[in-house]
């Protein structure tokens, strides 16, 4: 009997045994969830407790499955700590495709860093994150973290959808949280994925999402954040590094802001005022007093990345940036504040989401966000926005990275919810003259000139600072169409006064225009073709959006060779729709000379996923008649 007993006993533990182990094989996992992804998490269990205004822990409890390569991202086994706030454990496991332990990971096994990259000068502020080179794929890790921080203001985001590519068998989000905190949420797009809420009281509450497939991105569609769910939570009374705060919306924020963090920071050296004031001298109009000020800061400071103080939150002293030349976005944007205040025109300072999409901070919902500094200097009707970091910039231009969004501007009184500069598509322009000859051999010689505005402005200017390899490989690339490039003579000038850019290039190709016969072909439009490749996406799910429109404009003289008629012209073509206006023509002027005119027009908007194949159509008819020919035959 007793030995049947352990021959039971030990059938019963190694079969609970290989039960365990069994979880994390990949023969768990259904195939829906495999579709499309490069990593599957097969569980994610986050734990928060704020346990007062000071103090709160985060609990993280995690599986990912890494398919391939590409899924390593996901595993995401990282934290951060500082001085307020600790790693109290943090461990791994590493699991091989069929669920067998491999390897067990202990906290000093794990990688310890400085959060300070090569764009940051200084931080006192530190990463632990796992390093782990696989065998083979898939494998999966386990990984446990807990951290304990008195940053109750920065309470983690729920994203149940992390990214793209990524599938989730199983996440779970439980808080608890004192009733006399002011404790607040914000629910997005959950019923999207059907997300439950599985519990809420006065002081706790938990979410619960299964089987999420993995996502693909699609083009031209809105910001990630706009799309997936998310739970965003927020404390009224908080604590941010050491210090309390007390804020149930952006006007409270904003004056605890300006009271708590900004105070006493924009004091200069007497030097520097008399300097500045000099500078500005008899000047009484705010808006030109701004542009020699903003002239001077980027003149004499630069851009680097600083995170110590207030959890990256607290900007240096203007006398520091004054002393030293340099600043992150807060410092530089606070130094600016502080230059623009000597001269008596008021400035605020201003925190934003900086990105190429087009991000608004909600303002329907207080908790702290963004990830950009900025300044804002109001005239009149008009509020005037200074990127601070760049030192090329003109006075007041947000193109491409923090125009067109909703920023918290913070005033002494309080914060205030403003939409940054919107740049209109009609006046993001590409204006360009030109003329181009071809021989008899259809080798192709031309000049162009190019002028551009508002956002393209913007996409132009960097070219100037290009290295003679980088500006050949640039042009080869904005005219692929034309084969055998040779670049000749390149010129620019910068009108930063009028926020212009105008380009001017000489170019030359052989074998532009094709013979055959007695005949020769070439594409008519030489300059600006549209490059802009609308993938055809079947069953797409997401709307989208354009979000910056631009007009092109174009008129090219074309010189043909001599000995050569006319046998066929493309015909004038017009196309018109809710997504812009396209319009060609081509003029004769006599047997040797053509001129082309093209109108280009894409309006911004944001549209429905039935209308994206609208859209694709649209793009395609503009890329087909780019590409008519000519057709010439010899006398």
């Amino acid at each position: 009997m007793r030995n049947l007993f352990c021959a039971l006993f030990f059938f019963f533990f190694t079969t609970v045994l290989f039960a365990q182990k069994s979880d994390y094989s990949i023969l768990k996992i259904s195939d829906s969830l495999k579709e499309n992804a490069n990593a599957v998490v097969r569980f994610d269990i986050t734990d928060i407790s704020i346990l007062s205004q000071r103090n709160m822990v985060i609990k993280t409890d995690r599986a990912v499955t890494v398919l391939n390569e590409r899924g390593a991202r996901a595993v995401n086994a990282v934290e951060s700590y500082s001085k307020r706030t600790s790693v109290k454990n943090i461990e791994a496991t590493i699991y091989d495709a069929f669920g067998n332990e491999i390897k067990k990971i202990k906290r000093k096994d794990f990688r310890d860093v400085s959060a300070a990259d090569g764009s940051t000068l200084a931080s006192d502020s530190r990463y632990i994150y796992l390093e782990y080179t696989p065998v083979s794929y898939p494998y999966t890790v386990v990984y446990k973290s807990e951290k304990e921080t008195s940053n109750t203001a920065l309470i983690p985001r729920w994203l149940p959808v992390e990214n793209y590519y990524v599938s989730v068998e199983k996440s779970i989000l439980n808080v608890k949280y004192p009733n006399n905190l002011g404790f607040r949420k914000k629910e997005s797009l959950l019923s999207t994925f059907d997300i439950k809420k599985t519990e809420e009281t006065e002081t706790q509450l938990s979410y619960e999402a299964r089987k999420i497939l993995a996502q693909k991105p699609e083009d031209y569609s809105p910001a990630f954040s706009d799309l997936y769910p998310k739970v965003i939570l927020s404390l009224e009374y908080f604590n941010l590094e050491g210090l309390d705060g007390n804020a149930k919306d952006w006007n409270e924020y904003g004056k605890w802001f300006s009271d708590k963090i900004l105070t006493q920071t924009t004091v200069l050296p007497e030097e520097t005022k008399n300097k500045i004031k000099a500078l500005v001298g008899n000047e009484s109009d705010p808006i030109k007093k701004a542009k020699i000020v903003y002239k001077y800061m980027q003149e004499k400071s630069r851009y680097v990345s600083i995170q110590l103080g207030i959890g990256g939150f607290k900007p240096m002293l203007a006398s520091d940036v004054d002393r030293l030349g340099y600043g992150d976005c807060k410092a530089l944007s606070n130094y600016t504040r502080a230059l623009l205040d000597v001269v008596g025109v008021p400035s605020y300072y201003t925190e934003l989401y900086g990105d190429s999409d087009l991000i608004d901070i909600d303002e329907d919902f207080f908790a702290i966000q963004g990830n950009h500094v900025i300044l804002c200097v109001p005239d009149k009707d008009k509020n005037f926005f200074l990127e601070c970091t760049n030192q090329n910039d003109p006075f007041g231009y947000q193109a491409n990275f923090t125009d067109n969004r909703k920023a918290i501007v913070i005033k002494p009184e309080g914060g205030e919810i403003i939409r940054t500069q919107i740049y209109e598509p009609q006046k993001n322009t590409q204006v360009s003259r030109g003329t181009y000859s071809l021989d008899e051999n259809g080798v192709f010689s031309g000049k162009i000139n190019m002028l551009s505005e508002g956002s393209q402005y913007g996409r132009k200017q960097m070219i100037e600072k290009f290295q003679p390899n980088e500006k050949e490989k640039h042009y080869k690339s904005y005219w692929s169409n034309i084969n055998n490039l040779k670049l000749g003579k390149i010129a620019f000038v910068n009108d930063k006064e009028n926020v212009s850019f105008a380009e001017e290039v000489q170019l030359s190709a052989v074998d532009y225009g094709t013979i055959s016969g007695n005949r020769m072909f070439f594409l008519v439009d030489a300059f600006n073709q549209n490059s802009e490749n609308v993938k055809r996406i079947r069953n797409r799910k997401n709307p989208f959006q354009i979000q910056r429109g631009y007009l092109d404009t174009d008129e090219i003289e074309i010189n043909l060779p001599a000995g050569f008629n006319i046998e066929f012209l493309p015909s004038n073509y017009e196309l018109k729709g809710k997504f812009g206006e396209y319009k060609t023509e081509i003029i004769k002027k006599d047997n040797n000379k053509l001129i082309y005119k093209r109108h280009m027009f894409l309006n911004r908007g944001k549209y429905s996923n039935k209308e994206y194949d609208e859209y694709r159509l649209f793009m395609e008819q503009i890329s087909r008649n780019d590409n008519a020919k000519v057709i010439l035959i010899k006398n």
